[in-house]
C-alpha cells in the first residue's frame, strides 16, 4: 500500500509541472481520433501519450503556477473525495467527454467538437476549484509541491 502511495505521489509531483498539465488538457481532442477513425493503432498512440504525459516532465521548482496548484489540489481532493461542487463539475466534464466519444463514433463532427469544447471548458472550471482547494489546504503541504502523508 505504501509503494502505491509513493508512486502516486511521484506521478502527481511530475504531472503538476505546468507543461504536463497544459499539454494533457490541450490534447484532449485526440481522444476522439481513434474512435472516429476506428483505428487500434491510433488508440495505442493516444493511450501511450496519455500514459507518459504525467511523468515525462520534471517536477516543478515551485507551486505558484495555477496549473501546478490545480494538479496538487486534485491530488489532495482525490484523497479526500468530498461531495462538493468540484465533484459535480467533474461528473459534468466526464459526461461531456462521453458524449463527444459517442458523437465521434457516429462521425458527427459538430456535436463531437461542441461536446469536446464543453468538456475542456468544464475541466478549466474544475482546475480553478482544485487550485482553490490547494490554496485552502496549503497547511497539508511539506514544501514545494509535496503533499504531507496524512492519509
Amino acid at each position: 500500500m505504501e509503494d502505491r502511495r509513493t508512486v502516486k505521489r511521484a506521478v502527481f509531483a511530475r504531472h503538476s509541472n505546468p507543461w504536463s498539465a497544459w499539454t494533457r488538457w490541450a490534447t484532449a481532442p485526440l481522444m476522439l481520433v481513434p474512435v472516429w477513425r476506428r483505428s487500434p493503432r491510433d488508440a495505442v498512440l493516444v493511450g501511450a501519450w496519455l500514459a507518459v504525459n504525467p511523468v515525462v516532465f520534471g517536477e516543478p521548482a515551485h507551486d505558484r503556477a495555477w496549473a501546478t496548484r490545480a494538479v496538487l489540489g486534485e491530488e489532495q481532493w482525490i484523497a479526500e473525495r468530498p461531495m462538493d461542487t468540484a465533484m459535480a463539475v467533474d461528473l459534468a466534464a466526464t459526461a461531456a467527454g462521453l458524449l463527444a466519444l459517442v458523437a465521434a463514433r457516429r462521425r458527427r463532427a459538430l456535436p463531437a467538437a461542441v461536446a469536446t469544447a464543453v468538456e475542456m471548458g468544464l475541466l478549466l472550471v474544475f482546475w480553478e476549484l482544485m487550485a482553490r482547494y490547494h490554496d485552502r489546504n496549503a497547511g497539508a503541504v511539506d514544501g514545494p509541491g509535496h503533499v504531507a502523508a496524512r492519509w
